[in-house]
């Protein structure tokens, strides 16, 4: 009998892990047993009630709106979990890189939300990229 992958997570409670045995269960190579050592993708290395709400989000097309509908929550709430779940998934990179040492908006942000910057630091980086791009 297989556990589901939420039994998994919450027996590793976080903790670091890799796969060594994997066994295909249909197919033309049905009870084939393949023995190494396999990196857990990110999403499943992220906890269970975080993966169930990327499941929701993807459900949900992407729909802020049916997700606030769905747990019952605001929007700010939403969209601050993506991002803290977004921040945990460093394998798909949306801002470009940048040929200068300023930080992107989306750097700026995510060491606001970790607390590493105040609003007004955050505010005057962006007002100096703003003056900065007006020469």
């Amino acid at each position: 009998m297989a556990l589901d992958w939420q039994a998994l997570t919450r027996l590793t409670s976080g903790a670091s892990i890799q796969v060594e045995r994997v066994r295909i269960v249909d197919g033309d190579s049905a009870d084939v047993a393949i023995e190494g050592r396999f990196e857990v993708p990110p999403l499943a290395q992220l906890p269970a009630d975080d993966q169930v709400f990327v499941a929701a989000f993807v459900r949900c097309h992407g729909s802020i709106k049916q997700m606030e509908k769905f747990f019952g929550v605001s929007y700010p709430t939403i969209k601050n979990r993506l991002n803290r779940i977004g921040a945990q998934l460093p394998f798909a990179e949306i801002d470009p890189p940048h040929d200068d040492d300023r930080p992107a908006v989306g750097d700026l942000l995510t060491r606001l939300e970790r607390g590493e910057m105040s609003v007004n630091d955050v505010l005057a980086h962006l007002q100096k990229k703003d003056k900065e791009g007006e020469r």
